[in-house]
C-alpha cells in the first residue's frame, strides 16, 4: 500500500486513544508519512473539515476508539474508497476493531506498507427522504443509488438505519407502511422500525430479536422495534432491494431517521424514506492473518464455546 498520507481520527472523550494517536503520528512521520489528526465524537465530527482543507486524501485512514467512532468514519470514508484501520483504544465492545495490542506491535507500519493485509468489503446502507411526486418520477429506477437524486441529501450506514417517532413526548409510537421493490408488504405499528447490514445485524437489530448474519452476506435486516401485533417480524431481504418507509397519520406524526446512531432527518405523512443497498463498501483492513468472525462472536457475546476446552464443574 502506498502509505504518504494517513489520517489519524481518535475518540474525542479518550485521553488514551489521544495519546496512542500522538504516538502513531510520530512513529509514521519518522518513515515520511504525512499525519493528521482528527477528534471525533458525539459533538465532534472531524470530517467535513478535513475534506474541505487537506489538498488529497488519504492513503489511509486509522481510527482509534470503539465501534462507534469507526461507523463514524466509515459514513463519510466509505463512498470516498479510503481504507480503515481500526484499533480499541478506549473502546467498550470493539466488534469492528482490532485488539490495541496490535497496535504496539513490532513492524506494524512496514507491514501496512508491504500489504501484508486482507481488505474486507462490508457491504453498506443508504437513504433519502422523498415526496410522493419525487418518488413516483423515480419508480423506473433499479440499483444502489438510481433514483436518489442528486440535490437530496443521501444517508449512508454501515450498521444500520432506524425510524423512530419524532416527537416522543407527543407520540411514542408509529405506523410505519413498508413497501419492498414496490409491494406493500406491511403497516407497523410500534416503537419503529431497524434496517441493518450484516455488519449491524449484531447491534440494534440483535436487541430488537433479529437474526445474526455472517458480514460475508449482503443482505438487509428488516427489524421492528416493539411491534403491536406479533405477526411484525423480523424479515431478511435480498441487497438489491428498495424498501420505502411510509409514515401514516396526521402530520403531527413526524419521524427522525437514524444513521448509525447519529441524527440523520426529520419526514412526515407525504414523504417517505427509501433504502437500499448502497454503491460503495467499507474497506476494511484486517491485520489478522486467520481471522474468524466466529470467534469474535464468541468473545464479543461472552457464549460458552466448547465444552471440551473448559475446566470440569466443581459442583
Amino acid at each position: 500500500m502506498r502509505l504518504e498520507r494517513v489520517w489519524l481520527i481518535y475518540r474525542a472523550d479518550s485521553p488514551l486513544a489521544l495519546k496512542e494517536a500522538r504516538r502513531c503520528s510520530d512513529e509514521l512521520e519518522k518513515i515520511g508519512v504525512t499525519t493528521v489528526l482528527g477528534m471525533s465524537g458525539l459533538t465532534a465530527d472531524p470530517f467535513p473539515g478535513l475534506l474541505a482543507s487537506e489538498p488529497r486524501l488519504p492513503d489511509l485512514a486509522v481510527v482509534l476508539g470503539g465501534d462507534g467512532t469507526v461507523l463514524g468514519a466509515a459514513r463519510h470514508l466509505a463512498v470516498l474508497d479510503v481504507p480503515i484501520l481500526s484499533f480499541n483504544v478506549g473502546g467498550h465492545l470493539g466488534f469492528l476493531t482490532h485488539d490495541p495490542g496490535l497496535l504496539r506491535s513490532e513492524g506494524l507500519w512496514q507491514r501496512v506498507l508491504e500489504d501484508r493485509f486482507a481488505l474486507e468489503r462490508r457491504m453498506m446502507l443508504q437513504a433519502a427522504i422523498q415526496r410522493i411526486g419525487d418518488l413516483h418520477g423515480s419508480e423506473e429506477a433499479s440499483g444502489a443509488d438510481d433514483g436518489l437524486q442528486d440535490q437530496q441529501e443521501i444517508h449512508w450506514a454501515l450498521n444500520d438505519l432506524y425510524l423512530k417517532p419524532y416527537h416522543e413526548d407527543l407520540a411514542p409510537t408509529c405506523i410505519l407502511e413498508m413497501e419492498i421493490d414496490g409491494e406493500v408488504v406491511d403497516q407497523v405499528r410500534g416503537d419503529g422500525l431497524i434496517l441493518a447490514s450484516p455488519t449491524g445485524s449484531t447491534g440494534y437489530a440483535m436487541a430488537a430479536g433479529g437474526p445474526i448474519l455472517h458480514p460475508g452476506i449482503d443482505a438487509i435486516v428488516v427489524s421492528p422495534i416493539c411491534p403491536m401485533s406479533l405477526s411484525s417480524r423480523t424479515v431478511v431481504l435480498p441487497p438489491r432491494s428498495r424498501v420505502v418507509i411510509w409514515p401514516l397519520g396526521d402530520a403531527s406524526r413526524q419521524v427522525k431517521l437514524w444513521k448509525d446512531g447519529a441524527a440523520g432527518e426529520v419526514f412526515g405523512p407525504g414523504e417517505c424514506c427509501v433504502i437500499q443497498q448502497a454503491a460503495h463498501h467499507a474497506l476494511m483492513v484486517q491485520l489478522e492473518q486467520s481471522p474468524s468472525y466466529y470467534r469474535t462472536l464468541s468473545r464479543k457475546l461472552h457464549w460458552a464455546g466448547s465444552l471440551l476446552d473448559s475446566a470440569p464443574s466443581s459442583n
